[in-house]
């Protein structure tokens, strides 16, 4: 059975506002995960919407 500690603990890896691009830490990570469903930077998404290669 899964625990509630093991989905408070794996949710706090997501919240950990660390980007997936450039593995920097910003507070705007966790917004743009509510956002968009992504965790990335204001940086990076806005290089990923001006240059989506």
């Amino acid at each position: 059975m899964i625990n509630d500690k093991d989905i408070e603990e794996k949710n706090l890896r997501e919240l950990d506002n660390i980007c997936d691009e450039c593995k920097e830490k910003d507070e705007s990570v966790s917004q743009n995960l509510i956002l968009t469903g992504f965790k990335i930077c204001k940086s990076c998404r806005i290089s990923k919407t001006i240059f989506p290669i």
